[in-house]
């Protein structure tokens, strides 16, 4: 039987169409040399280095169980943490908490240049249990227990996290802070990343934590003579440690304890509760005022949910794109397959809507998916029909490829109202490159691949994309963004994991601090040479009373009105140029680095004439959702928001 000459050519122009497509997706438009130039004086930033304790010992791997002692380079991959926020009062976010992994202390001390406010420390976390089998993670700042101070929690491995709740208005010290236990009865936990948000709409901030190893393991238990196992695929693992979901029951201002969460175990199906987290994002994707949840995950797929609880019974329906002949399934929402180390949120569509950014491995011949930029379709009904309305634009908009990325940020740190995107890399700085012993891991059987005695040897001197600069997207005239991490002072290798984002000095632009593996973390100084006009705006529930009517103060908050951060208020600001700039307060999604809890906006070079239109949503400690408008002049201003009698 003879055959038509279109079937005869189809898998010819199948094959043309794959190569053209290919060929599209590995093609990187250049900047020339003068828009290059131009694009990187925009950006300035003063480097320095955070401090460490006198006499701490400083390490550079972690003692391990010994089943895994052959890996313990791999083991020791993580744990670099900061968060910048306002822990002494003074109206400012000009304080970091930083966990300074060679020391293994969750560290607290001024932003450098901002003045010797108070000595650095280190938390303490006795009486509660605490030994070498355990070691900090990341530290997340919020106001636990609703007394208007910002609190400290602190996330291990070995351990359930431990709240330090600021007892008095006194300048930070180890003494200030008193610590707690979290969870309803201490556990060994692995998590890598944790965010307060309120998930069941009652008001209060909730706390979900993204664990990674089993729980219950003794991973950093060098006696310990128990099998311990790794994952059991590297594309679709569901054996790793629990998601956490704590309900936030209750405060006890100056009492023991201060705060009471409650446990929901049932929250997730079993894929999602088991996978491999590094990552947690939570904001509201669909305007209802329910923060939906994006979890990265190492070895499997990454979870979209989409928030349908009702206070005190969290429920989350997961969502998934929709699969095409022409996509690849790492192109869709929820079908990818490993490497999800960092999430944030930002409009890049300018569609007045939150697109969702998310790090994976993306280091040149490496097992890369790309990262992923999941752009809003503005079809946010489809949620209810559990469909994930994304399509991935990373590629299209230049922010495919960097290095083995982690934590990430998309920040406006020139005040041009565009968005750009810093992001940390690297994984094992070493002298010998064991990328082939990588790739082998990557196709080894997964009954294999869970037992570590098979896995070959990633031990210190191992090098894995252990040299990599740090990238600094910056968006171009072709509508693309372009890597000038090299251009602006940023590119030396370094291998590091969190990012931490603020206005310390309130002079109007955006700091930041890298939190680095095995070595010394890095504060830099924003000394933007040209920047536009800005409007920073830090909505706040005043606590302890009740305020019938919002309030705008122009400033920082004065200190004397007791407030807390209204986490997950959600904003859109009207340009005269008929642009709108959305965010949301972030209660720290990411991996291990934090933002501060306040709205950022660049304003760009359009004239502003007069006050500018901003509308926010909140909800008030009875979870009534409020919506209101406010006309601000650029600067710094905060919002004390109307909030009804807290509950009892």
């Amino acid at each position: 039987m003879s055959t038509s000459p279109l079937r005869r050519n189809a898998g010819r122009i199948l094959a043309a169409v794959l190569v053209l497509a290919a060929y599209g997706f590995t093609r990187q438009s250049q900047l020339s040399e003068g828009e290059r130039h131009s694009l990187a004086e925009r950006f300035r930033f003063t480097a320095e280095p955070l401090p460490t304790l006198p006499g701490a010992p400083l390490r550079a791997v972690r003692a391990v169980n010994p089943q895994l002692d052959h890996i313990s380079g791999w083991i020791s991959s993580v744990g670099a943490g900061v968060a910048l926020n306002d822990l002494d009062g003074d109206g400012l976010p000009n304080d970091l908490c930083w966990v300074d992994v060679r020391s293994d202390q969750a560290l607290v001390a001024p932003a450098p240049g901002t003045g010797a406010r108070y000595a650095p420390f280190a938390l303490d976390p006795r009486p509660l249990r605490y030994d070498a089998t355990m070691a900090p993670m990341g530290c997340l700042p919020g106001d636990m227990n609703e007394d208007g101070r910002t609190d400290l929690l602190v996330y291990y491995w070995g351990r359930s996290p431990i709240a330090f709740l600021k007892t008095g208005p006194e300048a930070p010290g180890a003494a200030a802070y008193l610590p707690q236990e979290v969870f309803p009865g201490e556990e060994r936990w692995f998590t890598n990343a944790a965010t307060f948000a309120d998930l069941d709409g009652d008001g209060h901030p909730d706390l979900l934590a993204g664990n990674y190893f089993p729980d219950g393991a003794h991973v950093l238990d060098p006696q310990d003579s128990g099998k311990e196992a790794m994952q059991h695929s590297m594309s679709r693992a569901f054996n790793g440690g629990r998601k956490h979901l704590l309900l936030w029951a209750g405060a006890n201002p100056g009492q023991r304890p201060g705060v009471t969460y409650r446990a929901a175990p049932d929250a997730f199906d079993t894929e999602v509760t088991h996978a491999w987290t590094l990552s947690v994002g939570a904001a509201d994707l669909d305007g209802d005022g329910l923060p939906e949840i994006y979890f990265g995950n190492d070895f499997g797929p990454d979870r979209l949910l989409h928030n349908r609880s009702t206070p005190g019974h969290p429920a989350f329906a997961r969502l998934e794109g929709e699969k095409r002949f022409w996509l690849p399934a790492s192109a869709v929402v929820g079908r990818d397959s490993y490497k999800g180390m960092g999430t944030d949120f930002g409009d890049l569509n300018g569609d007045g809507l939150l697109d969702i950014y998310v790090s994976n491995i993306a280091t040149e011949f490496g097992l890369q998916e790309s990262h992923f930029l999941w752009l809003s379709t503005g079809d946010t009904a489809a949620m209810q029909r559990g469909l994930a309305p994304y399509v991935h634009g990373a590629e299209r908009l230049g922010l495919s490829r960097s290095g083995w990325g982690w934590d990430l940020r998309l920040v406006d740190f020139d005040n041009d109202a565009v968005l750009e995107t810093v992001q940390a890399t690297g994984f094992l700085k070493g002298t010998v490159n064991r990328w082939p012993e990588l790739q082998a891991v990557g196709t080894t059987n997964d009954e294999l691949l869970k037992d570590p005695r098979f896995w070959p040897r990633f031990k210190p001197g191992a090098d894995l994309s252990g040299h990599e600069p740090n990238a600094f997207f910056v968006r171009g005239s072709d509508g693309r963004y372009h890597n000038l991490a090299a251009d602006i002072g940023l590119g030396d290798p370094v291998v590091t994991r969190g990012i931490a984002i603020a206005d310390v000095d309130g002079d109007g632009d955006q700091d930041f601090a890298f939190a680095n593996q095995w070595d010394t973390s890095v504060f830099y100084r924003n000394d933007c040479p040209h920047c536009g006009a800005a409007l920073t705006v830090q909505p706040l529930l005043p606590v302890g009373a009740e305020l019938a009517e919002s309030r705008v103060a122009a400033g920082p908050p004065d200190g004397r009105t007791q407030a807390r951060p209204a986490i997950g208020a959600a904003a859109t600001l009207h340009l005269p140029d008929g642009r709108r700039l959305v965010a949301q307060v972030d209660g720290g999604s990411g991996h291990s680095g934090k933002r501060a809890p306040e709205l950022h906006f660049g304003l760009g070079s359009a004239p502003i004439a007069g006050p500018l239109k901003l509308d926010l949503t909140w909800r008030d400690p009875q979870g009534v959702l409020h919506a209101q408008s406010f006309d601000l002049t650029p600067g710094r201003h905060t919002l004390y928001l109307a909030n009804t009698a807290p509950r009892s």
